[in-house]
């Protein structure tokens, strides 16, 4: 009976150790991500996309057709790829479909802008990671944004330049991706100014080679 005991303590023993496993990783995990937040603020991602499921990241690979002609005219004006704008789209907002247009971290719109990158970081008070105390006549009133050298564009000429209109939205990520050297090539270089993560940049480069190739072979047809 003694050793019948001490055999099911062991196995006992064994089945709590395999239990505990799993939750020691989660719990590592956890206080990483949280060591890491505290003492590097700067690689949390910005925009919306980091409320998605890692496994989404990669799906959806339609573009939806009334938005291509947007990326396109954009891109014309700005010297960059369209498909570019469209892998930004994507992973910012999963083109226009997430449920919230502000991300934890405050960034706004369509394409996910700090408010003081759109309007400009010469802006009163744009500090840190940029969501100033900005009123929203100033934040869309391209005069304002030209005056503390801001990104954001009043892409459909109505004399606004709003981060929640889809086209000014576009345009100003066309804007800052070129400032940001995608006009002379240097794509990656001008993701990561966009977002500071390398996740990012290597989500919307996955997308930007899909758009890519699918844009080949259609002219291949």
């Amino acid at each position: 009976m003694k050793k019948k005991r001490r055999s099911l303590t062991a196995k006992a023993k064994i089945l709590l150790i395999v239990l505990l496993i799993p939750v020691s990783v989660v719990l590592f995990t956890l206080t990483a991500i949280i060591w890491t937040s505290i003492r590097h603020p700067d690689v949390i991602q910005k925009s919306a996309s980091t409320l998605m499921d890692l496994h989404e990241r990669h799906g959806g690979l339609t573009i939806p057709d009334e938005y291509i002609p947007i990326y396109k005219a954009a891109a014309e004006e700005y010297n960059i790829p369209w498909t570019l704008l469209a892998a930004h789209h994507r992973v910012e907002t999963r083109f226009s479909t997430m449920k919230t247009m502000v991300s934890p971290t405050g960034a706004e719109g369509h394409m996910q802008f700090m408010p003081c990158t759109f309007v400009g970081w010469g802006y009163p008070g744009c500090t840190d990671l940029g969501k100033g105390n900005i009123p929203e006549d100033d934040k869309t009133n391209p005069d304002v944004i030209a005056k503390y050298g801001g990104y954001g564009v009043d892409g459909n000429g109505d004399g606004i330049a709003d981060p929640y209109n889809l086209e000014d939205a576009i345009y100003s990520a066309a804007n800052y991706l070129a400032q940001s050297g995608a006009a002379d090539g240097q794509i990656e270089k001008a993701i990561f100014h966009y977002n500071h993560s390398d996740k990012y940049v290597e989500d919307v480069l996955w997308f930007f080679e899909e758009y890519e190739a699918q844009q080949t072979q259609q002219a291949q047809k």
